[in-house]
């Protein structure tokens, strides 16, 4: 597959996007496995994200599923009201879609067409972990299904252009804001990581990212297969 994006027009787009920014619930796991290594419900296992936080975030009831956590303003209101005009997207689409977004181009591309909202849709798995389709499709490698949701909207960040092994990009986001070395993606994945499961065309910015910070690589506990149009 072609590049999707230039290097010189995601640096454009990207320059304009957020810097963004366990799993789904038990019945939906078991029905659309994710590879193996992907984190487990509720789990993080790269992740500080949620050290010292106060356990506002602590895990449902098995089986119930998601629960808002508990709360209650201790600040002013703000004076905007929302209209509210539109219903929002159910949430029951946008968990599939960023399930299926991890690894089914084709159901991507079907859920999508049904509802083009879910390009800027994101899934909150508990606490501080938020997911969008887009940012599965990132941590798994998988060039196909990010290249086509680049080109329905999608918004390009640090992490993308790790994966894609987009050197000048990601060192041009480092020297304008250095902290984002230690940045984390959905269920606390490191620039690093996201550099690694790019494959080969992605170690020059591994290379540079460890030159940088130099962490303790652990070996990729999944790898996305490489898509082939040849004939079986």
């Amino acid at each position: 597959m072609s590049n999707p994006l230039s290097r010189r027009k995601f640096a454009a787009i990207a320059a304009g996007a957020a810097l963004t920014s366990a799993l789904p619930i038990q019945a939906a796991e078991e029905k659309q496995k994710l590879p193996a290594g992907h984190p487990p419900v509720g789990k993080s296992p790269q992740s500080s994200l949620n050290s010292g936080e106060p356990d506002r975030y602590a895990s449902p009831t098995p089986g119930q599923g998601p629960v808002e956590a508990p709360f209650e303003r201790d600040y002013e209101a703000p004076n905007f009201k929302p209209s509210w005009k539109r219903v929002q997207i159910n949430r029951q689409l946008v968990q599939d879609f960023v399930i299926y977004a991890h690894m089914d181009l084709d159901m991507t591309k079907k859920l999508l067409e049904k509802e083009p909202g879910l390009i800027a849709a994101s899934m909150n798995w508990g606490g501080t972990d938020w997911e969008s389709g887009f940012n599965g499709a990132v941590h798994m490698g998988r060039r196909d299904i990010v290249g086509y949701l680049l080109e329905n909207g999608a918004r390009p960040d640090i992490f993308c252009a790790a994966m894609l092994g987009m050197l000048d990009v990601v060192q041009t986001m480092l020297k304008f804001q250095p902290k984002l070395i230690d940045v984390r993606g959905p269920h606390g994945f490191t620039l690093h990581f996201h550099a690694q499961v790019g494959g080969k065309e992605a170690e020059p910015v591994l290379d540079y990212l460890q030159s940088v910070k130099k962490l303790d690589l652990k070996p990729m506990p999944f790898m996305a297969k490489p898509t082939s149009t040849k004939p079986a």
